[in-house]
Order: C-alpha cells, then sequence, then structure tokens
C-alpha cells in the first residue's frame, strides 16, 4: 500500500496547514512535519514554503501533487475492487461542484445514491468553475461539475446547457415586456459574482455593450436577487442558480440567448473506480429524468 507519508502530504496540500492535517489523520503535529521533511529529503526538493499562517505548495510540490494524488486515487481504486470481490459495497467517491449544482442537484442524488450504497462514503468540495477543474485534474476529487471549457486531460460529457437570465426589480418592465434589449439597460448597473465575469456572464454582458465600470460584483446569489430588489441594479443569473432563490424580482430572458454549458469531468485514474461508477450513474439517472429532452449527457437506464 502507498507511503503514509503520501497521504500525509495530501491533506497538509487540502488544509494548508500541518496542525489541521494532523488533527484530520489522528497523528500529532511533530509526526506530520517529520514525515514532510522525510518525503522532501527523499525527492531531494522542498515542497512546501512555510509562512506564519501556514504552507503553500512550491513549484516542484505542484509538479508532484498530481502523481502522489494518483497513487492514492489508484489505491483506493485497488481496495474497492478487492471490496468488491469480495462482496461488499464499500468504497468513497469525492465530488466537486459549485454552490447552484450544490443546492440543487446533488441533495437528491446523494439520497438517492446512499439508499443503495449505504457503505460508500460521499464528501463534497464546493468551489469556482476553475477550482473544481483543477481538484479534479489533480485527483483531488473523483467526479467535478464545472462549466465549459475545462482541461482536456479530463474526461468531460456534457449535461445540460443552462440560460442566462436578466433579474430586476420588481416595478421593472421591458419595453417589449418579453425581453431584455439594449434600450431596457441604459445606466442600469449590473450586479453580480466576480468569480462570474470573465465566463459566460461577461459574453452576455459585453453583447448588451455594459462596461466594466457598471458592474457591481456581490459575494453570493441571494445577495445578488436582495439587492436587485433594493433596486440596486440589474442582476445576470443562469436558470439553475435562480432555482431556490427568493425575492420580490422579475426574470425576463434577453433578446439574444445566452447559455453556460454545465459539464461533468472525471479524474481519469478515478473513472474506473467502482464507486465512482455507480455515482456517474446515479447523476446520469437523475438529470436524464430530471431534464428529459433537454438532457445532453447519457440516457438513463
Amino acid at each position: 500500500m502507498a507511503n503514509f507519508s503520501y497521504e500525509i502530504f495530501a491533506q497538509v496540500v487540502t488544509t494548508k496547514n500541518f496542525g489541521q492535517a494532523a488533527k484530520t489523520l489522528n497523528v500529532t503535529p511533530s509526526a506530520v512535519s517529520h514525515a514532510i521533511s522525510q518525503l522532501e529529503n527523499e525527492l531531494g526538493f522542498p515542497l512546501f514554503i512555510r509562512n506564519r499562517t501556514g504552507v503553500e505548495l512550491t513549484p516542484d510540490g505542484q509538479q508532484v501533487l498530481p502523481v502522489i494524488q494518483h497513487i492514492l486515487n489508484s489505491e483506493a481504486q485497488l481496495k474497492q475492487v478487492a471490496d468488491q470481490i469480495r462482496g461488499l459495497n464499500l468504497g468513497s467517491v469525492r465530488i466537486g461542484a459549485f454552490s447552484s449544482v450544490c443546492i440543487n442537484w446533488l441533495p437528491t442524488i446523494i439520497r438517492q445514491f446512499k439508499k443503495k450504497y449505504p457503505g460508500v462514503e460521499v464528501t463534497i468540495t464546493q468551489g469556482t468553475f476553475s477550482e473544481i477543474a483543477e481538484m479534479t485534474r489533480v485527483g483531488s476529487v473523483d467526479i467535478g461539475f464545472a462549466t465549459l471549457p475545462v482541461d482536456s486531460q479530463l474526461q468531460t460529457e456534457s449535461l445540460i446547457d443552462d440560460p442566462i437570465y436578466c433579474v430586476t426589480p420588481a416595478d421593472f418592465v421591458p419595453k417589449n415586456k418579453t425581453y431584455i434589449t439594449t434600450d431596457d439597460i441604459g445606466d442600469y448597473h449590473f450586479i453580480l459574482q466576480q468569480i462570474d465575469y470573465d465566463r459566460d456572464t461577461k459574453k452576455t454582458l459585453d453583447q448588451y455593450n455594459v462596461a466594466p465600470k457598471a458592474i457591481t460584483y456581490s459575494i453570493d446569489d441571494q445577495s445578488i436577487l436582495s439587492m436587485v430588489e433594493s433596486g440596486l441594479g440589474f442582476g445576470i443569473l443562469p436558470k439553475l442558480a435562480l432555482q431556490k432563490l427568493t425575492g420580490d424580482v422579475n426574470v425576463y430572458p434577453f433578446s439574444h440567448q445566452y447559455n453556460r454549458t454545465i459539464c461533468l469531468s472525471v479524474n481519469k485514474t478515478q473513472a474506473d473506480s467502482p464507486s465512482t461508477k455507480l455515482m456517474l450513474s446515479e447523476i446520469h439517472d437523475y438529470l436524464a429524468q430530471r431534464y428529459q429532452k433537454e438532457y445532453l449527457g447519457q440516457p438513463a437506464k
């Protein structure tokens, strides 16, 4: 089995702190420090830069990370295959997703999955599109939900085209009463999450000549609705993000339809893991039933 120092290394990368890694792994901080020092001596170069708040990977450490994660993932896959041969439904699957997937899809998917496979541990990590794609690439998560485009090294499949809408105060009605045009936007400010800019929302705003100085940033989707409800500007949000948000606002399509394509990415090492395969099947079945003809992925079995 893989050297325990590899697991310590991966946990320090995740927590960015020797003490927290020790607590998670139920070992002493000195054991963590010794293991990392020994690994650095064996490899012949530093893996971490120590600072007041914790540690961060060196450039050499960043190159080592996906290799060590690959070893750990391969070992986990071996254990799962062995459990499967012995007739045990055990294992683990790690999912990375952005907020609207965590809120709208994953609770039902995981509940249904746990009913069928109670012995499989499921963990969720929430992050931005780029963070999830990177975690999937290096193998920190097995399955990642992101939006296209993503790294070509990943095994990726499109799931749905998610339309992007304009959110306005309740007393606003577009001139044609149906959709938003450039004339409706005028001098209105737009409110969005900063992580969304430079992606699909930027394409939409650029089309309607919305300058960066006319953009205000908020911390999350619900905050965007609250600010729009207070008359501070327009919001721009995809359909999925609007599913469970509340606020006295209007939602209109733009005169030209824009979409973000939500995709499912899988770490290639973990793609053949029994638990990953079971979870992928559950995801496909749920989304195919929910979206029917709009679903872009594999059909439900």
